[in-house]
Parts: C-alpha cells; structure tokens; sequence
C-alpha cells in the first residue's frame, strides 16, 4: 500500500512546486528591468585631465550631473542597488589596498573625464572615463607598465597579480 501511494504523493509535489512559481514571475520582471538599463555611462560635465605620475590606486567616480543622468535611466530601485554595492565594493578596496601595500598612494578622481599616466621613462597613457561604462572604477599603475582597470571585489588577488609583473 505504501508503494502506491508513493507516485500519488510524487506527482502533487511536482503539481504543487510548479504552480504559481514566484521565482519564474521574478526573473521575468528582472529581466524587463535590466532591458531598460543605459548601454553606455553618460558623458561627463567635465573635461579635465588628472595627472598621475607615482605608483598608484586610482579610484575613479562619476560627477553630480552623471550620477543624475545614470539614476534617471536605470530608475531609483537599480541605482540604489548599484551605488550600494559600489559604496562597499570601494571601501573594502581601499582597506586592502592600506593594509597590503601601505606605500602605495591612493589616488581619488573625482570632476576629470582623463587620467594621464605618466610612466617612469616619460611615455604617457591616456584613459578617457567616458570610455569605461562603470561609473566607479579603480585602476593600479606602477610607472613601469600600461595601468589596468582592476576588479575591486578581487582587489587581494588583483594587487599581487599586477605589482608582481
């Protein structure tokens, strides 16, 4: 008796766990939400040049007017959610970064569109922020080679990668 009822319970579970599925009603929305989201960051308000010339931590950040415009195309629920975790995202990086490498400068670009970086032997590399659709952003430069964007939520792996070269 215990053996037939077995597929009868079998089969209301099945039954049960497919109907009216939250999950499937909430990757449809995210999935229409995340349609709507900007391809590319907004322009910025300004046209400055941020001169770096020491080995650095470069954290990059969009002005006043971006961060409107970026609020304006993702709506108010994605824009938190982004700033959120880039408030943590920055903050872990930066407490890496003192704890690991203490000698190495951290640098915060905030109103400039470029970064220059000069390198020991004087040759130059030119980052446009316009060009980088995150609105945050962290680049490592050591003077000897081309600076790279970092992934700062690998910021420990990251720093040894690139200051071992």
């Amino acid at each position: 008796m215990k053996l037939q009822s077995f597929p009868c319970f079998l089969s209301a579970l099945v039954i049960l766990s497919c109907s009216g599925s939250p999950t499937q009603n909430k990757i449809v929305q995210n999935n229409s939400e995340n349609k709507n989201a900007p391809k590319e960051k907004p322009a910025s308000t300004y046209s400055d040049t941020l001169k770096i010339n020491s080995s650095s931590a470069v954290f990059y950040y969009p002005d006043s007017l971006q961060l409107e415009k970026i609020k304006s195309l993702t709506g108010a629920r994605v824009y938190e959610g982004s700033m959120h975790e880039y408030f943590f995202l920055r903050r872990n990086a930066h407490f890496v970064i003192k704890k690991n490498m203490p000698q190495l400068k951290i640098i915060e670009a905030k109103n400039v569109r470029y970064l220059l970086f000069i390198n020991a032997d004087k040759s130059e590399n030119c980052i446009d922020l316009d060009k980088k659709n995150d609105p945050y952003g962290l680049f490592l430069f050591d003077m000897k080679t081309t600076p790279q964007l970092a992934d700062m939520a690998n910021i420990d792996t990251e720093l040894g990668f690139y200051f071992s070269k």
